[in-house]
C-alpha cells in the first residue's frame, strides 16, 4: 500500500516560525514534524510515500530528497496554490494507483502505528477517530459498530487526520481546490466508511501551545 502525506498547509498560526519555513518542517524536539510521520510509516511497512506541498514546498523535496536517506521512495505532488484536501488529494491520484492508500496530515503528531492500516478496506474510506480534543469539543463524525455516521444525534469523536482511502471515493471529482468531507459524508451516507477509535497520543499541531505539548510529550519520552 501506497502512503500520502498532506503537507500543503500554510500554517499561518504557527507564524514567525512557518514565515521562512513550511509547516511539515517546523521542529519539534529537533526533528521535522514530517520526519516522524516519514519513520512511522518505514517501521509500519510502507516504502512508497507521495507529499503534496504547496507553501515553501521546495524546502520539503529539498530537505526530504527522493527518501532514501529514511529507506523509502519519496514523490511529490506540487500544487501552486494549495487544493484543499480533496483536491490536493485528486492531484495525487495517478502518483497514488488504483489501490487504497493511507493519508496523513502532515501537521499532526501521534505515536499512532500504521502497521494495523496496511490492509485492505472494505468500503471508500476508513478514519481513524479520536477523543474530542479542547479546541474541538463537539468532534466530526459518530463511530457506530465499526461504521462512521455523519449524525449529530449521536455521541461524536474527532476524524484524527488518519485514513485509507480508495481511489473510488474521488470519482465524479475534477481538478481543482476541494474539501475532503463532503466525499465522506456522500460514502458514509451510502454505509461505506468504517472506522477505529484510537485512544494514544495525538495532537493537531496547529498553534505554538500544541507544538509546546508534543515538545513535553518527547521530553517525557527522551
Amino acid at each position: 500500500m501506497k502512503a500520502m502525506i498532506l503537507a500543503a498547509g500554510k500554517g499561518e498560526r504557527l507564524r514567525p516560525l512557518t514565515l521562512h519555513t513550511p509547516k511539515p518542517l517546523v521542529r519539534a524536539a529537533g526533528v521535522p514534524l514530517i520526519e516522524y510521520h516519514l519513520r512511522a510509516l518505514k517501521a509500519a511497512g510502507f516504502t512508497d510515500v507521495v507529499i503534496n506541498h504547496a507553501w515553501l514546498g521546495q524546502q520539503i523535496e529539498d530537505y526530504l530528497g527522493d527518501g532514501q536517506r529514511l529507506g523509502l521512495s519519496i514523490r511529490y505532488s506540487p500544487e501552486g496554490e494549495p487544493l484543499e484536501t480533496g483536491g490536493g488529494i485528486y492531484r495525487a491520484l495517478p502518483l497514488l494507483g488504483g489501490e487504497p492508500f493511507l493519508v496523513v496530515n502532515g501537521d499532526i503528531w501521534t505515536d499512532c502505528d500504521f502497521t494495523a492500516l496496511n490492509n485492505p478496506i472494505k468500503g471508500l474510506a476508513h478514519l481513524v477517530m479520536v477523543d474530542n480534543p479542547l479546541h474541538h469539543p463537539t468532534g466530526d463524525f459518530a463511530l457506530v459498530g465499526g461504521e462512521v455516521r455523519d449524525n449529530a444525534s449521536l455521541p461524536r469523536l474527532t476524524y484524527s487526520g488518519i485514513a485509507v482511502l480508495h481511489p473510488k471515493l474521488f470519482a465524479g471529482c475534477s481538478e481543482g481546490a476541494f474539501k475532503l468531507a463532503p466525499l465522506l459524508r456522500d460514502a458514509m451516507a451510502m454505509g461505506r466508511v468504517t472506522g477505529e477509535h484510537f485512544t494514544g497520543r495525538w495532537v493537531d499541531v496547529g498553534t505554538h501551545e500544541r507544538l509546546a505539548e508534543v515538545e513535553q510529550i518527547l521530553s517525557v519520552q527522551s
